[in-house]
């Protein structure tokens, strides 16, 4: 089954969202999500990092925002042709390009300055209002005190 044929389903304490990944745009990331969706990785997960009317940031077990999966990163897939709009999902790096990992983020709102500097591996298709209500962060950093979590992240077909 090609990875355009599935989504990422993601059960929060509000509801279930689902993620239409873009192998098309990114086929390194969008590879990554769904082998670690399939292994649980992402299941018990914190939005650490979650900045309002920004982008909400999971994807590290440790709830520090330093951590990924045991797996190599990736190389940067910087997206030129979409633009980062609410309902994106951006995989997170370090200043270097090519960290990406296990880490993403949700856009809350458009975020242009993003364009080119990141990678869009997908988008929120339903449920959205769900992620709207991840606890929020404060401060500039946006860490969040007690977090919200991922439930269970799994990979389901279209």
């Amino acid at each position: 089954m090609s990875t355009e044929s599935k989504l990422l389903q993601m059960e929060l304490k509000h509801g279930i969202v689902k993620i239409k990944l873009r192998p098309d745009l990114a086929p390194l990331a969008a590879e990554r999500l769904l082998t670690l969706a399939e292994q649980g990785f992402y299941d018990n997960t914190p939005f650490h990092r979650v900045i309002e009317g920004f982008m909400a940031q999971g994807g590290d077990p440790s709830g520090t925002g330093m951590q990924g999966s045991d797996l190599p990163d990736l190389k940067a897939e910087f997206t030129k042709d979409e633009s980062f709009h609410r309902g994106m999902i951006g995989m997170a790096r370090t200043m270097d390009p090519d960290s990406a990992n296990s880490q993403f983020f949700i856009m809350f709102d458009d975020a242009h300055h993003l364009d080119g500097q990141y990678t869009i591996v997908g988008q929120v298709i339903e449920g959205m209002e769900f992620v709207d209500q991840i606890k929020r962060g404060a401060g500039a950093n946006g860490i969040v005190n007690h977090p919200d979590q991922i439930i269970k992240m799994s990979v389901v077909t279209e």
